[in-house]
């Protein structure tokens, strides 16, 4: 599979480089470390092998992720993030503190019957 031109926009570049809620899920569980990929699997419950394996590859093919094998028996193999990736720890940051600023419709409801 190889990946469409990437559009001009930035936000629209964004989106094409992490499509999907797994993509930044793994970016997520990558800012905290290196990971192999049993324990990206793990870090994140029904995620594909495949799944995980078109993202990780999708990230090395744009710098975000380097994949390093070490020649070892068994071989290990770790993920880790690119000073590029390492930047997407703010927007990420962002990403939380506006969602957390959401009020949940359940509480929102109840405090203004109180």
């Amino acid at each position: 599979m190889t990946d469409p031109c990437l559009p001009e926009c930035g936000v629209a570049r964004f989106l094409t480089l992490l499509n999907g809620p797994w993509a930044t899920l793994i970016v997520r569980e990558l800012l905290h470390g290196p990971h192999r990929f049993t324990e990206l699997r793990q870090a994140l419950p029904g995620i594909s092998p495949h799944t995980l394996t078109s993202r990780l590859r999708q990230f090395d093919r744009h710098g975000i992720v380097t994949r390093t094998t070490y020649a070892e028996i068994p071989p290990r193999v770790e993920y880790a993030l690119t000073p590029l990736g390492e930047g997407l720890r703010d927007v990420l940051e962002a990403m939380g503190t506006w969602a957390m600023a959401v009020p949940d419709p359940g509480t929102a409801a109840n405090a203004s019957t109180g």
